[in-house]
C-alpha cells in the first residue's frame, strides 16, 4: 500500500443524520484516515432532497448534484455513498448507475438490500465492483464484517438478534415503568424514535430487513426477506410482561435464522428470553446480534444499533476497506453461487407461551387442554390471575412443540367455544 496513492473520491447522497455523520468524521479525522489506509479519503459531491438547509456543518467546496443518479456516475467520484433510503426509486436507480459506472458502493440501506439485493450483487460481480454495507445492519455494531472475515472459517448454525432499538426501548420501557403499550408508543414518537412509517419498526419490517441480510451472508443464500416470518410488538401487553417476568423471561423483538435440512428459516417476532441471559438483560434502545458457529462457539455482539455517530462509523469502516483495497463479493461468495434457499416455518421446536381469557365456566379449561394433548402437546405451567365473574385470564407454557402443531391445536380450542380472546402466542427462545 503506497502512501503516494491518489485520493479516494467520495459522492455523498443523503444528508441526513448519518450523511452528516461521515462528513463530520471525515473532515476530523482526516489525518488518521490516511494514516490508517494509505489514502487521503475526500468528499467530492453530495446530494440531498433540500439545497439550503441548516445541517450545522458546512459543505462548502463539495460540487453539489440535485439528481443522485448524476452524483453517481460524476467522473471525480470512485465510492458512491448511498445514504438515502428506501428499497427503489431514486437509492436504487443510483446504485445501479454507480455500478454500471464502474463506481464501488457504501450504503446504510438495509431495504434496497433486502429487496434487491441478489440482482445488485449480481451486477455489481459482474461489473467488477463491491457493496458494502455494515452499516445496514445494526449501526455501530460489526456483525457483517465479523461474518464475512472473524468467522469465515466457520459453518455458521444460528444468527440471532435484537436488532431494533425503538421496539427494544418501547418494550423495556413499558417494563420498566408499568406503562400500556399505546402510552409508550405515544413516548417512543415523540422522542423522534419511530420511522416515518411506524409500523417499520414495531411491526417488525426494519429488523426483518437486518435479519434477512445477514441469513444471507451466514448461511449462502440469495436474500429472502418475502419468506421471512414477520410479527410485530403491538399485541403484547403489560400483562404479558408482568407474567413473563414473574415466570424468569423477558420479551424481545428476536430475530432469529438458521438453516436446516427442510430449509432457511427466518422469524422476527417478540419472544420470551431468560432474564439473565445477554438478551434478556439488554435495556433502551441498544442492539444485540448472537452468532453461533461450529468451530467458534457462542459471539455476542453489543452495541448501539442507530444514530448519527454508530451508523457513520460504519460507513467508514467500509470506505477504510475499500481504500486499503479490500474486495469480497456482496455476500461473501459470488453471486452466482447463492442458494435459493427453500422457506421453512419455525421448524425446530420450542416452548411457547399463550395467554388467553376463557368462559369462567366448569370444563373450559379442561377443552383448551384436550386441545392441546390432542396435537401431543404437553403443558409445563399453567397460572389463572384474578377475574371477574364471566371470564379467567390463563397463562399456559408449553413442553417442547412444533408451531405446526401449536397452530393446529389453537384452532381446535377456539373451535370449542371457551376461548373469549386470544390467545396471545410467544415462541420460548433458548439462549
Amino acid at each position: 500500500m503506497s502512501q503516494t496513492a491518489a485520493p479516494l473520491r467520495l459522492g455523498i447522497a443523503g444528508l441526513g443524520t448519518v450523511g452528516v455523520g461521515v462528513v463530520r468524521i471525515i473532515r476530523r479525522q482526516a489525518a488518521m484516515l490516511t494514516a490508517r489506509t494509505g489514502r487521503e479519503i475526500v468528499i467530492t459531491a453530495v446530494s440531498a432532497r433540500t439545497r439550503d438547509k441548516d445541517r450545522g456543518v458546512s459543505l462548502a467546496g463539495y460540487a453539489w448534484e440535485d439528481d443522485p443518479v448524476k452524483l453517481a456516475t460524476r467522473d471525480d467520484v470512485d465510492i458512491f455513498v448511498e445514504l438515502m433510503g428506501g428499497a427503489d426509486g431514486p437509492a436504487k436507480a443510483a446504485t445501479e448507475a454507480a455500478l454500471k459506472a464502474g463506481k464501488d458502493v457504501v450504503t446504510a440501506n438495509k431495504a434496497m438490500l433486502a429487496v434487491n439485493g441478489q440482482a445488485l450483487a449480481e451486477l455489481a460481480e459482474g461489473a467488477g465492483r463491491v457493496i458494502r454495507y455494515e452499516a445496514a445492519v445494526a449501526g455501530g455494531i460489526p456483525v457483517v464484517k465479523s461474518l464475512l472475515e472473524g468467522l469465515a472459517g466457520n459453518e455458521i448454525t444460528r444468527v440471532m438478534g435484537v436488532m431494533n432499538g425503538t421496539c427494544n426501548y418501547i418494550l423495556t420501557r413499558m417494563e420498566s415503568a408499568g406503562l400500556p403499550y399505546e402510552e409508550v408508543f405515544e413516548e417512543a414518537r415523540q422522542l423522534g424514535y419511530l420511522e416515518a412509517d411506524p409500523e417499520l419498526d414495531v411491526g417488525g419490517i426494519d429488523a426483518g430487513h437486518k435479519l434477512s441480510i445477514l441469513a444471507s451472508v451466514a448461511f449462502g443464500t440469495q436474500v429472502a426477506f418475502d419468506d421471512m416470518e414477520l410479527e410485530g410488538i403491538g399485541e403484547i401487553t403489560i400483562d404479558d410482561i408482568r407474567q413473563a417476568a414473574d415466570m424468569g423471561y423477558r420479551i424481545k423483538l428476536l430475530g432469529v435464522s438458521r438453516k436446516t435440512g427442510r430449509g432457511l428459516e427466518q422469524r422476527m417476532a417478540p419472544c420470551l428470553v431468560p432474564a439473565s441471559s445477554p438478551l434478556g438483560q439488554l435495556e433502551g434502545g441498544t442492539n444485540m446480534v448472537v452468532l453461533e458457529g461450529d468451530a467458534v462457539g457462542q459471539i455476542v455482539l453489543r452495541g448501539a444499533g442507530a444514530g448519527e455517530g454508530p451508523t457513520a462509523s460504519a460507513v467508514l469502516s467500509d470506505i477504510c476497506d475499500i481504500a486499503r483495497g479490500f474486495r469480497l463479493p456482496v455476500f461473501g461468495q459470488p453471486a452466482a453461487t447463492l442458494e435459493a434457499a427453500t422457506p421453512a416455518r419455525s421448524v425446530s421446536a420450542a416452548p411457547y407461551y399463550l395467554r388467553m381469557m376463557l368462559q369462567d365456566k366448569p370444563g373450559a379449561l379442561a377443552k383448551v387442554a384436550t386441545a392441546l394433548g390432542s396435537e401431543g402437546i404437553s403443558i409445563h405451567r399453567l397460572r389463572q390471575y384474578d377475574h371477574d365473574e364471566s371470564c379467567a385470564p390463563v397463562l399456559i407454557v408449553t413442553h417442547k412443540c412444533l408451531r405446526n402443531d401449536l397452530d393446529r391445536a389453537i384452532e381446535a380450542m377456539q373451535a370449542t367455544g371457551v376461548v373469549v380472546s386470544g390467545p396471545v402466542t410467544l415462541r420460548i427462545e433458548q439462549v
